[in-house]
């Protein structure tokens, strides 16, 4: 072991893994190394004559299993942005390795024991917040690990533990290759009529990459729908590729079928929170998040759907008025129509289309001139580009974060491409956490799945593209600006309906004039875009939010009524997809021509991405986002005395703090719907909550 990169900490700047060392034959030594070494400290713990206290206990346990993950954050992290066949096979069988370790450690009746005196002496031990804080935490974990159960509930536990390890492992690998396998070969350009000469250019690349040569391939996103259906006039183009989307770890994708993993997986979920003495899986999740409980989930959901659902309706029915104006042979408007005839509707009301905009956002300029450019105005951050440092795929870029005073606060790296080998959607990850007690600085990453154009040609993005970076870049911001002292309190470690707040809020700078205005240039020419213009697009930020809301509310709804069933109410494989039509059904959310987000075959979020019970944390962080989107403009936007306000109260604090205190804290107040309802166009739902 003593060649193995992840046997002591790295050398490099703010311990930057050293990528160009790691090979796949290093994970599985420096697994069961750090496992060991875990087990090893933990006893140590456990073995300790004297009587336990926050230091020789808490601390000693926050100080343990440093090897382990030091290999799980770079293993984890490039098993899902770069990953290859050996390292699938290495998570299959690690998995469910790891669970059984946490297991070990969550069930040690001597280690609970001791955390458990001193968490019952925690009123006389006269403890800073942040440490009060670690030693909730911890006992909170513990006992909702199970800790308190019975010696033949752990095991039944520990078996419905390792059961779901490996069925999250399956679940994660088959969308990975279901969305590959559901490409959509094209074997005429004439086809791709709608699309700028850039996205044919990456489509003949990404056919030519597959030995596909002569062709052009569309491939997919995470998402029900897809990017190029908004420009492609081929319509039964657009039916294939929505096809495609949907037909994703369904039975007849008999290399990457979900259905079996998706019934097993929600009857194991809903018998362990039983066995931890909650009604159902929801329940469960939800008792430690901010939400409290999936009574108050439903409520803002439902409460939401009926004004989404009208809006939407609207807009579709001014849609098939487009369709029957201008069809040769009229047809009925289809899910495959919806952003096609969105467009046309966007150009009809606003006077302007995606095509007109797409020059302007750039990738270059919104990443200095618009996602940098913001933070250095709110947080008085600096940033330069280091090419002297390793990465583990050559699109990987990284730049060093230097803080207002010139001192170096964090390395933040860009995977913005998508790849084969790369999961959907877009992230944010840690390689290394920010801890005081361990003197580290942070080293987050941001990726995305943005189609690489051509060798020489502009990354141009769409404004759904540019918002999604501005979102990623606020968890980045979040883990960068953490200052903490314990590792487990650092940074993004929240419940997930706050962890998306400091996301969805810097959303707004992609919005704002003088932002937009600062990286809105043409790629060509460098040319602002013209006022007029950019005046359009701000007027059109409200478009569409019905059919975006009633996307979203059904991804959200649908969770839940996975996970708030019985172990006897879970269907076989063969039913999940008529129990999803019912979910959506009873939920008054089942609208033909707008599909979830996610349909379940393929919703990674709840079945492989920590996300189950949780998809409403999109919403719930909204309303604190729009809340402070609200505060921050009624007090001169763009500043840094707002920025440093939300800094302090807030992003530096990571979770050693209530996170509804620290939003209060910053807010003045408990949060309110009422922005975010404005914000998105529905205010006729009212106010209130």
């Amino acid at each position: 072991m003593a060649e193995n990169p992840f046997a002591q900490p790295s050398g490099l700047p703010y311990q930057l893994p050293p990528f160009d060392r790691v090979t796949n034959a290093d994970y599985r030594p420096a697994f069961a190394d750090g496992m060991r070494e875990q087990r090893a400290e933990v006893a140590k713990i456990t073995a300790n004559p004297a009587a336990p206290d926050f230091q020789n206990t808490l601390v000693a346990l926050e100080r343990s299993g440093q090897m382990l993950a030091r290999v799980s954050a770079v293993f984890f992290n490039l098993n899902a942005s770069n990953t290859d066949p050996q390292m699938q096979q290495i998570d299959s069988e690690i998995a469910p390795t790891l669970q059984a370790h946490e297991d070990a450690i969550f069930l040690d009746q001597a280690l609970f024991a001791r955390i458990a005196a001193v968490y019952e002496r925690r009123g006389s031990l006269n403890l800073d917040s942040e440490s009060l804080q670690l030693l909730e935490r911890y006992y909170i974990e513990f006992v909702r690990a199970g800790a308190r159960l019975s010696e033949p509930d752990k095991a039944r536990l520990r078996d419905i533990n390792g059961q779901l390890s490996s069925l999250t492992t399956q679940f994660k690998q088959n969308v990975l290759k279901a969305t590959k396998n559901g490409a959509v070969v094209v074997d005429s350009a004439a086809e791709l009529d709608g699309l700028s000469a850039e996205q044919i250019g990456a489509a003949a690349s990404a056919a030519e990459a597959r030995g596909l040569s002569g062709k052009w391939l569309i491939t997919l996103q995470n998402t029900t729908n897809q990017p190029p259906l908004a420009q492609l006039k081929n319509r039964a183009l657009r039916e294939r590729i929505y096809k495609a989307s949907t037909a994703r770890g369904l039975p007849a994708d008999t290399e990457a079928d979900n259905t079996a993993i998706i019934a097993a997986m929600v009857r194991l979920r809903a018998e362990r929170a039983a066995l931890l003495g909650y009604p159902n899986h929801a329940a469960y999740q939800l008792e430690d998040e901010s939400a409290g409980n999936p009574g108050a989930v439903h409520q803002i959901l439902t409460e939401l759907a009926p004004v989404a659902l009208e809006r939407a309706r609207q807009d579709a029915a001014d849609m098939q008025r487009l369709i029957d104006a201008e069809a040769a042979v009229p047809f009925a408007l289809q899910p495959w129509d919806w952003l096609f005839y969105s467009e046309k509707l966007r150009t009809a009301r606003f006077d302007f289309d995606q095509a007109q905009v797409k020059p302007y956002f750039e990738l270059e300029h919104v990443l200095w001139d618009g996602v940098f450019y913001a933070a250095e105005e709110l947080y008085g951050l600096q940033f330069k580009e280091r090419k002297d440092l390793p990465v583990y795929h050559p699109d990987v870029r990284v730049f060093e974060v230097f803080d207002v005073d010139g001192s170096p606060l964090a390395l933040f790296l860009g995977d913005f491409f998508a790849r084969d080998n790369k999961q959907g959607g877009a992230w944010m990850n840690s390689f290394v956490r920010q801890s005081k007690l361990f003197g580290l600085k942070p080293v987050v990453a941001n990726n995305t799945n943005i189609p690489k154009p051509q060798p020489g040609q502009p990354t141009l993005l769409t404004f759904e593209e540019v918002i999604t970076l501005f979102h990623e870049f606020g968890h980045a911001i979040h883990g960068m600006l953490s200052n903490v002292q314990y590792p487990m309190l650092s940074g993004t470690a929240l419940p997930r309906d706050f962890v998306e707040y400091p996301s969805q809020y810097n959303e707004m700078w992609a919005r704002e004039p003088a932002v937009l205005a600062h990286y809105a240039r043409h790629y060509r020419t460098g040319a602002p875009m013209p006022q007029d213009l950019l005046a359009k697009v701000l007027a059109a930020q409200k478009f569409d939010q019905g059919y975006a809301t009633t996307e979203y509310l059904a991804a959200a709804l649908l969770d839940q009524a996975w996970h708030r069933i019985t172990t006897s109410q879970a269907p076989t494989a063969a039913d999940v997809p008529g129990f999803e039509a019912a979910a959506l059904r009873e939920n008054g959310i089942d609208y033909d021509v707008i599909p979830p987000r996610y349909h379940s075959a393929y919703f990674a979020h709840i079945f492989a991405g920590g996300y189950s019970a949780g998809y409403y944390a999109y919403l719930w962080s909204e309303v604190l986002a729009r809340d402070t989107g609200q505060w921050m403009h009624a007090r001169g936007g763009l500043t840094r005395a707002n920025g440093d306000r939300l800094r302090e109260t807030v992003l530096s604090r990571g979770r050693s703090g209530d996170p509804q205190t620290m939003f209060r804290n910053f807010y003045g107040g408990p949060p309110e719907i009422g922005p975010l309802l404005e914000y998105r166009g529905l205010v006729s739902v009212g106010s209130g909550g």
